[in-house]
């Protein structure tokens, strides 16, 4: 049973019921989709290269009952492939991009493996212009499948339809990177309902919006009585013995059960294989300190925010006006800021707040809502008229972008800290100073100021340990609709 003092009610209106299982009938009906989706590729492009004569002339025509031969090895094999691929499998990364690449490599393999079969036992000839339909035909229907597919669930998981409860096993620094990229991407259909710590240690805090339920050994009750979906721990190997008792829970309850490795606490991309005379050597690195990796960063920035600087240009002009207009005082400010390494820079920002605003942030301490040493509160007194919509459009922050062009800053990366702030840090949170802080970062387009510092800072170490250039141009496309829709800006 769970202890008096450790039973707290679940954040959100959880009704207590049994697991909802696995939801198989999601994987069979992807199956059925893509089965029913290649036949069609199949006849479209038997219809597109002999009954509309798309191509040059041919003399013979394939019959169609022959033709349709190729129907079930052609299911067959491109079915066997996307499920090697894990697009039949329930994921935390599920994103659309890899299903679309996986549906682009299995099509090819498919037509090869075709052509070559078809050819070595001469049973069936056709027109080469069929092939390249089937080819293009393979990508394009699927891929318009998974779309919809993905949409459609997207729309579901947004209403609590199919959504699957988690529960977090181990308060460690990787149970909160999880946490909070989960939480920070509801479109997954994951919810985390909070986590578990073991007994023996001294106890964790609840971690920002993310409550503390109880202990390691509470969880096989907690399945029953919760409904758990699916249990992922994050423990160091040397709580086996505590979390022996989880695993046997989910083996006999069927519940979906996932480990983050603790190798170390290394991540896979920080590890390169090496030698030394035939002796395989595991090498770490730290990807924001690779030479390469900054140079392509820093050209990345130079050219981007040179763009974006002239096109904001009208926009810092309207806002200037507007500002001149609403209150007294300069319509730029300078604030001092700590950057890569401890470097002290000047960080420019358009007046939001009235003057002396500085000077009245002692007697507003108390309502601060992110917790730690920065300060955030809804409401902000010291705001202007103007000033409210340029902080909830992000638009005072439109001059930082010459700090991007200066080198002073990042276009995506952590917040810049006053030096104040840093004073403040605990020694684990000073590794957000390991890199050049941003105008925009993964923090900021998962909710904001609606997240509590803790949040913030493992959301920047997660950033840090998995950076590249891809990841920067996601983030700079999903801070558009972040800052529209004005979620947790203040």
């Amino acid at each position: 049973m769970l202890i008096a003092d450790e039973k707290r009610a679940l954040p959100g209106p959880y009704v207590i019921r049994p697991a909802a299982g696995r939801h198989v009938w999601t994987p069979a009906a992807l199956v059925l989709q893509d089965a029913i989706l290649i036949y069609a590729s199949l006849v479209a492009a038997y219809i597109m290269r002999y009954d509309f004569g798309l191509g040059p002339p041919i003399h013979a025509v394939t019959s169609f009952l022959t033709y349709q031969m190729l129907a079930v090895p052609l299911i067959c094999v491109m079915i066997v492939l996307l499920f090697r691929k894990g697009l039949y499998q329930r994921s935390l990364n599920a994103d659309i991009g890899p299903q679309l690449t996986a549906i682009v490599g299995s099509a090819t393999v498919s037509v090869g493996i075709l052509v070559v079969a078809s050819y070595m036992l001469h049973q069936l000839e056709y027109s080469r212009g069929v092939i390249v339909f089937l080819w293009v035909g393979l990508i394009v229907l699927p891929g318009l499948g998974r779309l919809s597919a993905h949409f459609g669930r997207k729309m579901l998981y947004r209403r609590g339809i199919g959504v699957r409860r988690v529960l977090v096993v181990g308060g460690t620094e990787h149970g909160k990177m999880i946490m909070q990229s989960v939480r920070s991407r509801p479109t997954l259909g994951y919810d985390i309902i909070g986590f578990v710590d073991r007994r023996g240690e001294s106890r964790v805090p609840d971690f920002g919006r993310f409550k503390r339920l109880g202990h390691v050994e509470d969880v096989p009750e907690m399945i029953t009585e919760w409904g758990i979906d699916e249990v992922i721990v994050a423990l160091p190997g040397s709580a086996w013995q505590d979390v022996a008792p989880v695993v046997r829970a989910c083996h006999e309850q069927g519940i979906e059960l996932k480990f983050i490795p603790d190798m170390f606490q290394m991540r896979l991309s920080q590890v390169h294989m090496d030698a030394l005379d035939g002796i395989p050597l595991l090498a770490v690195r730290d990807q924001a300190t690779l030479w390469f990796r900054l140079t392509m960063k820093r050209a990345f920035d130079l050219l981007v925010g040179c763009i974006l600087l002239l096109l904001a240009a009208p926009a810092v002009t309207a806002a200037a006006i507007l500002i001149r207009l609403d209150s007294q005082g300069p319509i730029f400010i300078r604030q001092v800021r700590v950057g890569r390494h401890g470097h002290l820079f000047s960080c420019w920002k358009l007046r939001s707040m009235h003057q002396r605003a500085a000077e009245n942030l002692a007697a507003l301490r108390q309502y601060n809502t992110a917790g730690g040493p920065i300060f955030k509160m809804r409401d902000d007194p010291r705001r202007t008229r103007v000033g409210r919509y340029l902080r909830m459009l992000s638009l005072d922050e439109l001059p930082q972008l010459w700090n991007v062009v200066r080198g002073d800053m990042s276009l995506v990366g952590p917040r810049p800290p006053l030096p104040e702030e840093v004073d403040r840090y605990e020694p684990w949170q000073l590794r957000r100073l390991h890199v050049t802080p941003g105008l925009t970062g993964l923090w900021q387009i998962s909710g904001r100021s609606d997240l509590s510092f803790d949040e913030m800072v493992m959301m920047d170490i997660a950033y840090i340990d998995n950076w590249t250039l891809s990841l920067d141009w996601s983030i700079l496309l999903k801070t558009i609709p972040a800052v529209l829709a004005a979620r947790g800006a203040y």
